[in-house]
């Protein structure tokens, strides 16, 4: 039965689990995959962290046991102001009959200006960097509310596991439907955020209701696979006939996408701290669907007519930045406009200089406060 959190807590305190704050890690190959051990804690909570987190009982026991020490790191993210506002999280089994994890951060004395339902990327839960983006959000005046897909985070399912990517979108699109049902905020304009994978999910969502959102922000959205990312042909090929067979395996060869997507080093170390992103091997049938899903969007941009804002890095070696450019130029959207950034790499929310992140943070602001005002 999975572990609901806070259920470990009513066992064991936190201060039994940690002995002080980790300031370094470091990591160790082992057959799951980078194990990182992080100096400064307790052994009990070390074995929770590396504990297989293939089901979600090990994940929300991980996060359950770790978030203080994720929340209290050096990053920019965390240190932004964020009083005044209100933060939920919940469960709620879906109509596939999957229990799924979403949390919101509305603005607690005035009403939010809009709603921004969030999208995240691929191995990404809403529970670690997200936190600090949403909490700006919600600081500037906007409610977000984000959600974990089934297989990633805290919501069920096999961990990093897409056996299909249109039902992906299609279980975001039931859960986010639903929320736009609350009368507190039914009547307010409603963005998609979508980051790297979430780009793609955020614009299949779009092209699955077309009228049902006032616009889109796209951070390095994955229209295409950057070519260094992808095995040779030869062996995509043998790849993909071996998926049919055994898809939940993690095999297909992949570059360390921390040192591909972060460009600030110390940000880089920092991004092991989130330990329950999925850090192995594309599972051989998520690898096929996210390449059909690229293939399919890089044929269909033009079919994108909302309101569109989109940034990438110039660097970006994750997802590649010429096809942000060709989706701004062949998209239908009369209101469209596209940032490029000199030098930046993949996570430009997270893995940037500081002075990086709060300009890309300041831009997307000043764009929804165009489109709510």
């Amino acid at each position: 039965m999975a572990l609901k959190p806070g259920k470990f807590f009513r066992r064991h305190s936190f201060d039994a689990l940690k002995t002080r704050k980790p300031n370094c890690v470091r990591s160790e190959k082992s057959e799951m995959g980078k194990s990182v051990k992080f100096e400064g804690i307790s052994e009990e909570l070390q074995k929770i962290i590396d504990a297989n987190m293939d089901q979600v009982g090990a994940r929300r026991l991980a996060r359950d046991a770790f978030k203080d020490i994720q929340l209290s790191i050096d990053h920019c993210l965390f240190k932004m102001p964020h009083a005044g506002l209100k933060m939920k999280e919940s469960y709620e089994v879906n109509s596939r009959g999957l229990e799924i994890f979403s949390k919101s951060w509305l603005p607690e004395t005035s009403p939010p200006k809009a709603m921004v339902y969030f999208c995240h990327g691929y191995g990404d839960t809403c529970t670690f960097f997200v936190e600090g983006i949403a909490r700006k959000l919600a600081s500037s005046g906007y409610g977000v509310f984000a959600m974990d897909y089934p297989g990633f985070g805290l919501s069920e399912g096999l961990h990093g596991y897409i056996p299909s990517f249109d039902k992906l979108v299609d279980d975001v699109i039931e859960h986010y439907s639903k929320a736009k049902e609350n009368p507190e905020i039914r009547n307010l304009p409603s963005f998609l955020f979508g980051q790297s994978m979430g780009g793609a999910v955020a614009l299949k969502v779009h092209m699955k209701q077309p009228d049902a959102w006032n616009g889109a922000v796209l951070v390095a959205p994955m229209c295409k696979i950057a070519d260094d990312m992808v095995p040779p042909w030869l062996v995509t090929q043998i790849l993909v006939g071996i998926a049919k067979f055994l898809p939940k395996q993690k095999l297909v060869p992949q570059q360390d996408l921390a040192e591909l997507a972060f460009r600030d080093v110390k940000k880089r170390e920092q991004a092991a701290y989130n330990v329950i992103a999925y850090k192995h091997k594309p599972r051989l049938q998520t690898a096929v669907e996210l390449l059909n899903t690229t293939q399919e969007l890089e044929k269909q941009l033009d079919k994108v007519y909302l309101p569109l804002l989109i940034l990438h890095g110039e660097n970006d070696r994750v997802t590649d930045p010429s096809i942000s450019k060709a989706l701004y130029e062949k998209a239908s959207s009369s209101d469209k406009k596209l940032i490029l950034y000199k030098d930046a790499y993949h996570s430009l929310l997270e893995g940037e200089p500081d002075d990086m992140i709060l300009r890309v943070l300041g831009d997307i602001i000043s764009w929804l406060d165009e489109h709510t005002s």
